[in-house]
């Protein structure tokens, strides 16, 4: 007897603010470990999916218009595939070596959220996602690992009507 196919599968996307250029010596170990890294995912139980270009990886991907971020987003069958994976082997070790690497940012930089099985979203999609996440936390329709919600279609959270309501000039942040 066959498995049923899972409605919802769980995308993830996780932006990086890089420290220095992708062919600079001190992102030298991140490069080269990219492709193997990318193979175990590839191979792990309950991966679907991950965005690439022709590179083989997204390194070269925009996200946000910023050249110093870089994105990974994927497609797993839930939250457990993907922390196995994360937590585990190779890519464990990399995650121990990230601050190397990478900038620490205040802001939320990863997000997961459910999408119909089949789907594989765009990086517009990502970032939305991501947006939302840092305007709302964590909903159904935008999540952390710490806080997850079960499978199934969600819709944004509204804006307050505050919200909607521009600041005067005065009021921006700098």
């Amino acid at each position: 007897m066959t498995q049923p196919t899972a409605a919802y599968e769980l995308a993830q996307v996780n932006i990086a603010r890089l420290k220095a250029p992708l062919d600079s010596p001190q992102l030298k170990d991140f490069v080269d470990a990219l492709d193997p890294v990318n193979a175990v995912a590839d191979a792990s139980d309950g991966f679907v999916w991950r965005l690439e270009s022709d590179s083989g990886n997204a390194t070269d991907v925009a996200v946000f218009g910023d050249e110093w971020l870089i994105i990974n987003m994927s497609v797993w069958r839930d939250t457990n595939a993907l922390t196995a994976f994360m937590y585990q082997g190779q890519h464990r070790e990399l995650l121990a070596r990230r601050r190397e690497w990478f900038e620490r940012v205040q802001e939320a930089m990863t997000v997961l959220w459910w999408v119909p099985a089949g789907h594989r979203p765009t990086v517009a999609e990502a970032e939305e996602r991501l947006l939302h996440l840092r305007a709302h936390g964590a909903t159904a329709y935008a999540f952390t690992l710490r806080t997850s919600f079960p499978a199934g279609e969600a819709a944004p959270t509204p804006l307050s009507e505050e919200s909607r309501v521009l600041p005067d000039v005065e009021e921006c942040p700098v």
